[in-house]
């Protein structure tokens, strides 16, 4: 699976392969395209096509000297419509200078100079050719060369240089990206030699949930917010933080007047009422309430008996 068509110095590093194979850039899909057969390793035998890493590494080594002709790097478009690439296109473009295009492709970008949007770059880069499809179809149209990221089911028609790979895997997509602008900027010379290593984490072109982070954001607030039993102290819970609701001193007083009642004494006590009548009291209340609207009505009745309302 080694490459053999490189020069030496142009061979993947051991860390390399390793990285391939842990991002499963090898698993294709089950169906295979008839073109895509030359990348094909063997197919395993619960139908999975495995692609060559060899042909791989090739094929981004062989897209990079493409992309480092290219003097004005600007020229060059990174098309990218589905979620999974978008980051690293993003990514890709603010490391080698590239103009991305993250998200919907608007129909007329290459051919309508009327559209606000309108490139007219010199290479193109797609993530899938069949979500970008229409991207390459313009391409086809104005004579631009397309690059592109395939998997063993994919579509290449109108497509100069394929890279083999998994194009279905956020893992995948990122790494490709990400070795694919290590390999330019080596060839650009802006990395000091080959054997230095780029202080740009792979992570960052992997593709990240908003909302999975957002949740996670979320959950790290209410945690923060929250305080614990051991933040709260023993003492407080031990007491119920009944000493929060008493009121004592001059503002209990002002309470009482404010409110016309008189605080009970020191000596008072709740029991002493206990042998009151509460059901006679009620009672007697209700009486005199009765007597009073009886005799209201007597007095607004005339004399004269019945009144029509």
């Amino acid at each position: 699976m080694a490459p053999a068509n490189l020069p030496p110095i142009f061979n993947a590093t051991s860390q390399d392969i390793e990285m391939l194979l842990a991002a499963q850039c090898h698993l294709g899909s089950k169906n295979i395209q008839t073109h895509m057969e030359p990348y094909l390793w063997k197919t395993r035998p619960d139908g999975v096509n495995v692609i060559n890493i060899g042909k791989t590494w090739e094929k981004i080594v062989l897209a990079a000297r493409i992309i480092a002709t290219i003097d004005n790097a600007a020229d060059i478009a990174v098309i990218s419509a589905r979620p999974y690439g978008q980051r690293a296109v993003l990514k890709f473009s603010a490391h080698t200078g590239a103009s991305p295009i993250a998200g919907r492709f608007t129909p007329g970008n290459f051919t309508n100079y009327i559209t606000r949007s309108f490139k007219e770059p010199r290479l193109i880069i797609v993530t899938d050719p069949r979500t970008d499809a229409q991207a390459i179809k313009e391409a086809s149209y104005v004579n631009i060369p397309v690059i592109a990221l395939c998997d063993t089911d994919s579509p290449t028609e109108y497509v100069d240089v394929v890279i083999p790979t998994n194009n279905k895997g956020r893992h995948a997509i990122g790494l490709i990206w990400w070795m694919l602008a290590r390999e330019v900027l080596r060839l650009r010379g802006t990395l000091a030699s080959r054997e230095t290593e780029w202080d740009v984490m792979t992570d960052l072109y992997f593709y990240r949930d908003p909302e999975a982070e957002e949740n996670k954001d979320a959950a790290g607030v209410d945690d923060a917010k929250v305080p614990g039993a051991d933040d709260v102290g023993a003492v407080a819970t031990e007491s119920g933080f009944a000493n929060e609701w008493e009121v004592s001193g001059a503002t209990a007083g002002a309470f009482a007047a404010a409110s016309g009642t008189a605080a009970p004494g020191a000596g008072a006590s709740w029991d002493a009422d206990a042998g009151g009548d509460w059901a006679a009291s009620t009672t007697a209340a209700a009486d005199t309430g009765n007597e009073g609207w009886g005799a209201a009505a007597a007095a607004a009745e005339p004399a004269g008996g019945n009144v029509q309302w």
